[in-house]
């Protein structure tokens, strides 16, 4: 029998959960972010705990930062604007969170962005409206308030490639969520723009020697806007599995995990489902990356497997109970 672990506040309209810390995090409508932490470890029920005002306009999107950067959480608002927060305990003082720093707004706007772990520090990537998507790192993890930008490039794979300005409404970042000295940091990235090219889905490696970013695969290269990514964690497999939402179906991809001669990972469409009248807006995988959970336009949860043939099918429908 279904179980509500938490009441929402009415205008919620995006949340974030962390798996370390057991927390909730949710954006309303009208610029209020809510935590949501519970009192009793032998409970599984959730209540709001804080609350605070970021913006005038809605939250448009809310993500945590890595647990081992502290309790922290970035928020992307509908003026196009995204700024970290981050909870602060100071001596006998009651907790607050407290704004790190800010990104973008309304001349600069930012889509999305997505924190990412490498061996040697905290990455941040923010993709903006103009078709832009930026790098930056903080080199002291104690310090969420001094970024530097590390690169700014085009979602091109051809780098001598350059595009004029861009306009996109929506982007998607999904980071690969293994941190290993054996592989380079790397990230998957595309648009919903009117420029078809940098559309696509590239997946993006920082490459150590050079101190750069090199595209190292792309997962199609037809141009259709892209809704939402998701890259999945990789418990064991010999190569990586990445989802793809388009205004005009769920793709998952299978990625090689090791470069060719020419630097390259090959890639392989292993699953498909149209989305028919149904626009797929979010999209996560579970810890194991065996699942995939999407939700769309026609306000259903749905569940996706492979089955033991590596036939990719819906396990499961979710439907609201009102």
């Amino acid at each position: 029998m279904e179980k509500s672990i938490a009441t929402l506040d009415k205008g919620t309209i995006c949340s974030s959960w962390n798996y370390c810390g057991q927390r909730l995090a949710t954006g309303l409508i009208d610029g209020i972010i809510a935590i949501f932490d519970t009192s009793d470890p032998a409970s599984s029920f959730f209540t709001s705990t804080f609350k605070f005002k970021v913006n005038n306009g809605s939250i448009t999107k809310v993500v945590w930062v890595p647990p081992e950067y502290g309790d922290a959480i970035a928020c992307i608002c509908s003026d196009g604007s995204l700024s970290i927060w981050e909870e602060i305990s100071e001596d006998s003082e009651p907790v607050q969170w407290k704004q790190c720093t800010s990104f973008g707004g309304p001349l600069d706007q930012v889509l999305d962005g997505q924190f990412g772990n490498s061996v040697s520090s905290l990455k941040l990537t923010v993709a903006y409206s103009n078709g832009l998507v930026k790098v930056y790192e903080i080199l002291d993890s104690m310090e969420l308030k001094n970024w530097q930008l590390q690169a700014e490039f085009q979602n091109v794979t051809d780098s001598l490639a350059k595009f004029g300005k861009a306009s996109c409404s929506l982007a998607s970042i999904s980071w690969n969520p293994q941190r290993s000295e054996s592989r380079p940091a790397s990230f998957v990235l595309g648009f919903n723009s009117d420029t078809p090219q940098l559309n696509s889905p590239k997946v993006w490696e920082f490459d150590q020697d050079h101190q750069r970013w090199l595209p190292v695969a792309e997962l199609g290269d037809n141009g259709d806007l892209v809704n939402a990514l998701a890259w999945a964690p990789n418990i064991g497999r010999p190569y990586e599995l990445i989802a793809v939402a388009t205004s005009k179906e769920i793709s998952i991809w299978q990625m090689a995990s090791n470069p060719d001669a020419n630097g390259r990972l090959s890639v392989e469409k292993v699953g498909m489902f149209p989305c028919h009248d149904n626009q797929v807006w979010q999209m996560e995988w579970d810890m194991s990356g065996m699942t995939l959970a999407t939700s769309g336009t026609d306000g259903r949860v749905r569940l996706w497997q492979s089955n033991l043939n590596g036939i990719w099918h819906e396990q499961a429908v979710i439907e609201s109970a009102t």
